[in-house]
């Protein structure tokens, strides 16, 4: 699917960006330590100490730094990138506090490093637990150093540190959430694509949404008008392939979901505990005064049981035609009201695309059946009378022949023949002009047709297999057809094979196409099919060649 390579583009993009950011990191780290070296040349006496652990530190420190910048930059190495690497910083900032002066330390401002690089890197969490350790390490060395020291000179620092350090925490998680927005609504305006139709891009809406919220379930509940069924659709993190299950409801059924005004955001967080029913939170965004009110928890309560979850956000799905809201549940984490504004913003960008694609589906629709009318009607006056007049004039020439007339077997064979050619094609006409698809796919008509072309003139017998839990859309199929026709060519053109499979299956989510031959001349020589691997590259796919006992296979999987 294309979103899948914007998708890898985008995360090689941002790995680079974050290599190159962890180097400057790394550089800055061995600046500081550099510097912290050349104050025992400078004003050795200013640092408040003359013992040789304390120099042992500097120097031990500084050669620390300058390994973890060429590690860095020569190696990708998770753990040189990692939260550890950090929280080591902390330790050697102490001992430098603590071999300096303590209270009165220079070096007190280097925690500030450790407390900027985590919180930017990794978000509040991280940089608040940095910033309550700096400050209880800075407290601790400031004591071990001087038991006596002013303690409202100690208390001053020491919250200065603890509450700065939240603050930079805190605006380095306000900056990763909206860098994580952003790539959200980014990926959503690059989901769609026409070729693989409404129902697979609602698919991964909820999933990249899911994800996203690092929920357990995101369900959406929608219909097209109000004589319409109830569709409910939902993705899980227990589904594995990113698959969805797909069920109709009927409005009583689905009763229970609706419950909230249809046009306001809603969000539930469990309380904490039983004893402390103030910290959850059941709330809805008044529409007309752009406030949050309460909301009465017991619905939410019962929602938050069906869901199997303990808290989750919902948000009105914005339809041109028709209806619909969208619910994400989490089992672990708690939602922030902002978190339920954002879900509205996603809906608001993705579902106007999602009803062109529909409307493009419903154009392509009836262009095919009108086609399909023309093809009809034209197959019955350009073949079908022709061949009407044809068996007319057979049948007249029969019965002016004489009974002795040596041709009558052969114009009665003649007649018969094209009785059944005009039947046939009386069918075929009638089956172009219904379609209702209750006959074998247009696929794999198309694909036995090319096999019995390659069997009669090539003498290469290709068996094609469809398992029966394979939804292949219009669009995809042509897609489909050109990739196995371009692997029945490959068997013919390039190898001396005499016989041959495709195989088209469902597989995790994953569209699977194995296009396997034999190999009479022994194992062949490592091959790269250059056209089949660009067509599934533009899917989303991938291709790989196996060797199984015997023969070679092709296996293309395309997401689904």
């Amino acid at each position: 699917m294309v979103v899948s390579i914007n998708t890898a583009t985008d995360k090689a993009a941002d790995s680079g960006a974050d290599a190159t950011s962890a180097t400057m990191v790394f550089g800055m780290r061995l600046l500081l330590a550099t510097s912290a070296l050349l104050t025992l040349f400078v004003a050795p006496a200013d640092l408040g100490f003359n013992t040789a652990i304390g120099a042992t530190i500097f120097f031990s420190y500084a050669l620390h730094s300058a390994v973890l910048y060429l590690a860095a930059r020569l190696h990708r190495n998770p753990f040189w990138h990692g939260r550890t690497v950090y929280w080591l910083d902390l330790g050697w900032y102490a001992l430098m506090v603590y071999f300096s002066g303590g209270n009165n330390s220079f070096f007190i401002p280097f925690f500030f490093f450790v407390i900027l690089t985590t919180s930017f890197q990794w978000g509040f969490d991280e940089g608040a637990r940095i910033s309550l350790a700096s400050a209880l390490l800075l407290t601790a060395t400031a004591l071990a150093v001087n038991p006596h020291t002013d303690p409202a000179h100690l208390l001053v620092r020491a919250t200065f540190v603890l509450a700065l350090g939240y603050m930079i925490a805190y605006w380095g998680g306000m900056g990763i959430a909206q860098r994580r927005r952003l790539g959200l609504l980014r990926h959503v305006s690059r989901l769609f694509n026409p070729r693989f139709g409404v129902a697979q891009t609602l698919t991964s809406l909820l999933e990249q949404t899911r994800e996203f919220y690092k929920a357990s379930n995101c369900i959406l509940l929608m219909r097209e008008d109000e004589e319409a069924n109830w569709l409910l659709r939902s993705v899980s993190a227990l589904q594995t392939g990113g698959s969805a299950t797909v069920a109709r409801m009927s409005s009583a059924a689905a009763a229970p979901l609706l419950a909230f005004p249809p046009l306001q955001k809603v969000i539930y967080n469990e309380p904490l505990h039983a004893r402390l029913p103030w910290s959850g939170e059941a709330s809805t965004l008044n529409t007309d005064s752009g406030r949050w009110e309460p909301l009465d928890p017991a619905h939410c309560v019962q929602l938050a049981d069906l869901f199997d979850g303990r808290a989750f956000i919902s948000a009105p799905v914005p339809l041109r035609k028709g209806e619909g809201r969208i619910y994400v549940v989490s089992n672990r984490q708690r939602f922030a009201r902002s978190d339920a504004s954002f879900l509205a913003q996603v809906l608001g960008q993705a579902f106007p695309v999602i009803e062109n694609i529909a409307l493009l589906d419903g154009m392509a629709t009836d262009a095919a059946f009108r086609e399909r009318q023309k093809i009809a009607r034209d197959l019955h006056d350009t073949t079908i009378q022709p061949y009407i007049g044809l068996r007319h004039a057979l049948t007249a020439m029969r019965n002016s022949a004489s009974t002795d007339n040596p041709l009558l077997a052969d114009l009665d064979k003649l007649i018969a023949m094209s009785g059944e050619v005009i039947v046939d094609m009386r069918d075929f006409a009638r089956n172009v002009r219904k379609n209702d698809g209750t006959g074998e796919p247009e696929l794999m008509t198309a694909l036995r047709r090319q096999a019995r072309q390659i069997r009669e003139f090539y003498g290469i017998d290709l068996e094609l297999r469809l398992m029966p839990d394979v939804a292949i859309s219009d669009r995809l199929a042509a897609e489909v057809f050109q990739i196995v026709n371009e692997g029945m060519s490959n068997i013919r053109k390039h190898t001396r094979a005499r016989v041959g499979a495709v195989t088209l299956s469902s597989v995790d989510g994953n569209l699977r196409i194995d296009i396997d031959n034999e190999n009479p001349d022994g194992a062949c020589a490592d091959f790269r099919p250059g056209s089949i691997a660009e067509r599934a590259s533009a899917l989303g796919g991938k291709v790989d060649i196996t060797r199984p006992a015997g023969g070679t296979r092709v296996r293309v999987s395309i997401p689904l």
